[in-house]
């Protein structure tokens, strides 16, 4: 192949139309460019949308979608901890919340449930560079050994970050499990039961 295509947006299914675009517009900045009654699309830079949302009539809620195969999660990226942190901190005062958050060695992320339970990620590379973070995926027996990752608490990590630790340090804390949560949530878009495994030792 010699051009390669770039992923251009998301379309997703509703039965919320105006509550999704209320809260795509809250996490992830979207706007949309037109609304209709059958759809809205959306976006958050200079593309004529990233996300479609699409409220044919006949539409209806997958009551059993946790164990049906299609999309888990769509991620957003953003460019430090701080603004990761403090996207967190905003959210929360709106009363939005993270569902679980997982330092996954090469990302810390947070993910958050839609109105319609579509799962959405919210991370930050830990290497800050894309090179570097690829090739510790590629080569890591740290990573092998555990790719999930390693839950954490984001209200005792925004504190502790606030409090003056950085980036790298509350990486290592994350991944050493002392940010555990004292009561592992169930893993979002995923049959109960399913849990993370203890940090690698």
């Amino acid at each position: 192949m010699d051009a390669i295509p770039m992923l251009h947006h998301v379309n997703l299914k509703t039965t919320r139309l105006r509550e999704m675009i209320d809260w795509y517009g809250a996490v992830a900045g979207m706007k949309p460019h037109y609304v209709d009654p059958v759809g809205a699309w959306l976006t958050n830079d200079a593309a004529n949308h990233r996300l479609a949302l699409l409220a044919f009539p006949g539409v209806s809620d997958d009551v059993d979608k946790d164990s049906h195969t299609g999309l888990h999660h769509m991620a957003f990226e953003f460019s430090s901890l701080d603004e990761l942190f403090g996207n967190f901190a905003r959210l929360r005062s709106l009363g939005i919340t993270p569902s679980l958050c997982i330092d996954h060695g090469i990302t810390i992320s947070m993910y958050y449930a839609d109105p319609d339970r579509n799962v959405v990620e919210l991370q930050v590379d830990n290497f800050h560079d894309w090179a570097k973070s690829s090739e510790y995926m590629r080569t890591a027996r740290e990573f092998a050994a555990n790719p999930l990752g390693v839950l954490f608490d984001a209200g005792r990590a925004y504190d502790a970050f606030k409090a003056g630790k950085t980036h790298e340090e509350l990486h290592r804390a994350m991944m050493a499990g002392h940010l555990v949560p004292d009561a592992p949530p169930p893993l979002v878009g995923l049959p109960p039961g399913v849990r993370l495994g203890p940090p690698p030792s």
